[in-house]
């Protein structure tokens, strides 16, 4: 069995309440252990999905989100 990588590097992000929400859904419809396992993993899927599918050069931080454009959440919106 292979030892757990060590993670020694602390990343810190702003999120809207819907990105957070979008996480946190993702997180317990896949049974994940933490919100940063759950954020390592969609970055994952995220690095090795289709080159090209959506080109992010030329945008500001705040053009990117983890949510489409115009895109709101669905439940828990009241919070």
């Amino acid at each position: 069995m292979q030892p757990k990588p060590r993670r020694a590097e602390r990343l810190q992000i702003m999120l809207t309440r819907d990105e957070l929400e979008a996480i946190e859904d993702f997180r317990f419809r896949h049974r994940m252990a933490s919100r940063a396992a759950a954020v390592r993993e969609v970055m994952r899927r995220g690095l090795i999905a289709k080159e090209g599918e959506r080109s992010v050069g030329g945008l500001r931080s705040a053009d990117i989100g983890v949510l489409a454009k115009g895109q709101r959440r669905t439940r828990r919106e009241d919070r």
